[in-house]
């Protein structure tokens, strides 16, 4: 398993940092205090949802583009599949940013703020200004680029895909492709989505002119080599 050494980089000293690890599934969380019995629990609980689904219904795994819904499949499932539908995508592109979603919010019952972060896709909900540092591989902007969250807000989903860095399928070439959202399974379906749609530096203003027309989206920042390209209500600060 890939060393997620950028979990270093949080510095939110008011708040609890723990890890929860189940089978591929790999949280680092951050709440008012240790909920890991709490979090894993959940985990579990949206795995054994979403495997029993694919069991039943393979092509969810390997479909690169939309597909139906099934009738009566889980909420879990069908919040994949919507957003996956609105970003032309597979559903399982959204499936990190699902997890992280629906484990977080129940973990809201437990803590008044709450930070899950689940292969660099992040749900959160803060009651102070906090910066999300956005890792783009080998760029040299990598870790020194941040998204400003703040409480009015609300719960946020900041999730990111890459062309170059980890293990998911991507047909575009950026280090990475930052999507900003109320919804992490929305955040995340169009991470991807955007993410293959950048096929050099020189496609950044285009993608984000086209981000414009996306509902549900809030901002994003694109990061190829040493440029940078963002849109949105959103504020980018240096971390």
């Amino acid at each position: 398993m890939q060393e997620r050494f950028y979990r270093k980089w949080a510095q939110e000293k008011d708040l609890i940092g723990f890890e929860v690890k189940v089978k591929e599934t790999d949280l680092f969380i951050r709440a008012d205090k240790s909920l890991a019995n709490e979090a894993r629990v959940l985990v579990i609980k949206y795995r054994k949802i979403l495997e029993e689904y694919l069991c039943d219904n393979p092509v969810f795994l390997k479909s690169l583009v939309p597909i139906e819904i099934k009738p009566g499949a889980p909420i879990f499932v069908q919040e994949m599949v919507k957003a996956s539908r609105k970003a032309g995508v597979g559903p399982m592109a959204s499936v990190a940013g699902a997890i992280a979603e629906f484990v977080g919010k129940e973990l809201l019952d437990f803590s008044k703020e709450i930070l899950v972060e689940n292969g660099g896709d992040i749900f959160l909900k803060t009651l102070q200004k906090r910066t999300v540092a956005i890792y783009a591989g080998k760029s040299p902007l990598s870790g020194k680029i941040g998204i400003e969250i703040t409480p009015t807000m609300g719960v946020v989903g900041v999730c990111t895909s890459s062309g170059k860095v980890g293990h998911s399928l991507s047909f575009g070439c950026a280090d990475s492709v930052t999507v900003v959202s109320k919804s992490a399974v929305l955040a995340d379906a169009w991470a991807t989505s955007l993410a293959n749609r950048v096929k050099s530096s020189s496609e950044i203003e285009e993608v984000l002119k086209y981000t414009s027309e996306i509902k549900g989206i809030r901002g994003v920042v694109i990061i190829v080599d040493e440029k940078i390209g963002f849109t949105g209500k959103i504020r980018i600060l240096k971390v």
